[in-house]
């Protein structure tokens, strides 16, 4: 009877973590939509540009989806693939080249880069204008992870005002840009990283109304840890098995309200935030050419 009722529990979070996967899909569809509807009010198509350098498997499978999402919303998306022994100097007169192309809206180079390329000087290089990933310094455009992560919940009617905010990771790609939005939304955050305690880990994660975990270590948040029952949980985790499955930070279906599943999850609102940066480029372009 025991292993009936535990196989029953089990089976009503696999279901719970399948409608979340479809919550997802449902709000990135919704908001394609709306983009397409927008699209038909301006007096030219956005434009991106891709720049990839190598031909890392995961990075090429990257580029793929973001291309491929462009232009399902009628988006027009150059992808440019440069050999992996490309010099810096010369992926950086490109992007010059780029920034100076009026047709040009968005530049995106994807990470990571091979070795012998900063990826420092990259960011310093793109034109604050176009960088619509966000990563720029005094980029015109939120991270698209944080600002996908921030919408859906947003859509979900999560109140962030006054709410615990726990963010593991301080990479300046999600961890630190996801925690400065979400102080900016009057949460209260606590970023945890490598040098936190395991004790004072336990504390503020057992504390928090939200956390998000972006460290790159599969299954590392699992029962071990105590969560609130209404704890909404944001996996960025991309961790892959010997198989080449993908898993996030968390291990599934833990007992919490909410919990964002890997695959399926944060890398659909990431992309989905890129095309809404895109698409607030192009504005700001015909704005500035009135």
């Amino acid at each position: 009877m025991i292993k009936q009722t535990l196989s029953f529990v089990k089976g009503l979070l696999i279901c719970a973590s399948l409608m979340e996967l479809m919550t997802i899909k449902e709000f990135v569809a919704k908001r394609k939509q709306e983009l397409r509807d927008e699209l038909k009010s301006l007096p030219r198509v956005p434009h991106l540009c891709i720049i990839r350098v190598g031909d890392d498997p995961a990075s090429e499978a990257y580029v793929k989806g973001k291309s491929k999402d462009a232009m399902e919303v009628g988006f027009y998306c150059d992808v440019i693939v440069l050999p992996s022994d490309t010099s810096e100097a010369g992926l950086l007169s490109l992007i010059r080249e780029k920034n100076l192309d009026k047709e040009i809206d968005g530049i995106l180079v994807q990470l990571p880069l091979p070795k012998g390329i900063s990826t420092k000087a990259i960011n310093d290089t793109i034109a604050p204008e176009k960088d619509v990933d966000g990563f720029v310094l005094n980029s015109h455009f939120i991270p698209c992870t944080p600002k996908g992560i921030v919408s859906y919940l947003q859509e979900e009617g999560f109140l962030f005002a006054g709410k615990n905010a726990v963010v593991l990771g301080r990479s300046q790609i999600v961890g630190i840009p996801m925690a400065r939005l979400l102080l900016s939304l009057d949460c209260d955050v606590t970023v945890l990283h490598s040098k936190t305690s395991d004790e004072d880990r336990k504390f503020y994660l057992k504390h928090a109304d939200l956390v998000v975990s972006a460290i790159g270590k599969m299954g590392y948040l699992n029962e071990s840890y105590e969560f609130k029952k209404d704890a909404i949980l944001v996996d960025v985790g991309i961790n892959r098995d010997e198989n080449g499955k993908l898993h996030g930070d968390f291990v599934p279906s833990l007992p919490v309200k909410m919990q964002t599943p890997v695959p399926g999850g944060v890398g659909l609102l990431t992309r989905l935030a890129l095309l809404e940066n895109l698409l607030e480029a192009t504005k700001n372009e015909l704005l500035r050419r009135k």
